[in-house]
């Protein structure tokens, strides 16, 4: 069986939505996550800040728009009477659970029952075009299976037992559809994995099936080997590595939820990242092989801020170290990049948001100082140290780019640095030139 996850602009229209459903109705067992239809999870955030503003008059409007807007989708998607009058009932259902928020109180648990309803529509819309088609489809309610533990992590155990027990009710069903990004806390309540949660769930869920792929579909034919975006002559890379492809997503290969590879990775499942504008094209394959290439892509990382400590000597080395860990870790504050020279350590974050807390406890023991606008830029590949002369031909490349933090060692797959973000074009564009050939035509 094979799990493949469609997001928001693949079933953004009713055009994409059949032409999704297309895609997934052939003889191959598969589970079938989607998303909410482009921009519904937007919407949906307005209508809760309007709640939990009490501006209920626009929260009325908003609701109100969107409800029509599905209604019209139905409409429009469907054809048969019958089918078409259950799909709206459904829509209305779902809708009440909204409006019952203008009457009473709103707080952040609510806020997540307002966000799951995009995808509990979207889903339901699909699974009565596939019965409306012939198709035999049966609908899974994420609620019922995908949960996370007392820690905010999902519970790939229960997961895992829930989800069998789901499907064994279904012998002769060979294609499921489910949602993305939505769950249930350990308390019971309506939760959700975050942004981009829909590709997380599909390794969630492929790897409690041991799935034979999990395939994550999207409008992009795959991982660049650059940002195209900002760089001219990127081209799709036809094969990373578990922890190639990891890296590129913590440093900003938005086509790609960070936390997505280490579940398939468990068990040894290759992830396929496929277009389905271009359903024919290669993509880009994710596995345990590991290539011979050196250099593979680039990705970047904005919204960073630099800081340095410079020890004043209030503390011996070692337990100087100590307090940096401790005190990052106190205010659960990941650091991205960490290089320690001596007396002197460096870290980079992408969350400022308990910085000053961390500040003000380190400022006893350092001199600060702290600079923002700053981007990581990381290149990854197969970097094992014994493969000579990367890293001198990276730095090369830079020499007229200021660099205020790089580092290697860490990991056999990127060499990464820290410089301005006004740079970044630049840098990309600069490495792009001189470690990648010209595709072939």
């Amino acid at each position: 069986m094979k799990v493949c996850k469609f997001g928001g602009t693949s079933v953004g229209t009713v055009e994409r939505m059949k032409h999704v459903a297309e895609l997934v109705a052939d003889a191959t067992p598969k589970i079938v996550v989607l998303s909410a239809t482009a921009g519904t999870t937007n919407y949906l955030e307005e209508i809760a800040a309007s709640l939990f503003s009490r501006d209920i008059e626009l929260a009325h409007d908003k609701i109100t728009r969107l409800e029509f807007q599905f209604i019209d989708f139905a409409n429009e998607l469907l054809t048969d009477k019958l089918i078409k009058q259950e799909a709206i009932d459904y829509i209305l259902e779902r809708f009440q659970q909204i409006w019952k928020f203008t009457k009473d109180s709103f707080t952040a648990i609510e806020e997540k029952e307002v966000l799951a309803q995009g995808e509990l529509i979207s889903t339901a819309l699909m699974n009565f075009y596939l019965h409306e088609q012939k198709v035999n489809s049966t609908l899974l309610c994420a609620f019922n299976f995908m949960r996370t533990g007392l820690d905010g992590e999902p519970d790939l155990d229960y997961i895992e037992k829930r989800l069998q027990n789901e499907i064994n009710q279904y012998p002769n069903t060979q294609l499921f559809i489910t949602q993305g990004f939505i769950c249930k806390n350990a308390y019971g309540e309506t939760d959700n994995l975050k942004r981009g949660g829909s590709d997380y769930t599909a390794s969630l869920i492929g790897t409690a099936i041991q799935a034979e792929e999990i395939q994550i579909w999207t409008d992009i034919d795959g991982i660049h080997n650059n940002d195209p975006r900002e760089v001219s002559g990127t081209h799709t890379v036809k094969h990373l590595s578990f922890n190639e492809a990891e890296q590129l997503a913590f440093y900003g290969a938005k086509i790609l939820h960070p936390f997505c590879i280490a579940p398939a990775r468990k068990r040894n499942i290759p992830v396929r990242l496929l277009n389905s504008m271009e359903p024919t094209a290669t993509g880009t394959l994710i596995s345990d092989r590991q290539d011979a290439n050196v250099i593979k892509a680039i990705a970047a990382k904005d919204n960073i801020i630099y800081v340095k400590f410079r020890s004043n000597h209030a503390l011996c080395p070692y337990l100087f170290i100590s307090k940096i860990f401790e005190t990052f870790a106190k205010y659960r504050t990941p650091l991205c990049l960490l290089v320690s020279s001596n007396l002197d350590i460096s870290v980079a974050i992408d969350n400022c948001e308990r910085l000053s807390g961390i500040l003000s406890e380190l400022n006893r023991y350092a001199k600060i100082l702290v600079e923002n606008r700053m981007s990581i830029v990381s290149v990854v590949g197969n970097m094992q140290w014994q493969h000579t002369g990367f890293e001198a031909e990276i730095i090369e490349v830079l020499n007229d780019i200021p660099l205020r933090m790089i580092s290697y060692g860490s990991s056999n797959n990127d060499v990464a640095f820290v410089i301005k973000t006004s740079d970044k074009k630049k840098a990309l564009q600069a490495l792009n030139d001189k470690l990648f050939q010209p595709e072939e035509v």
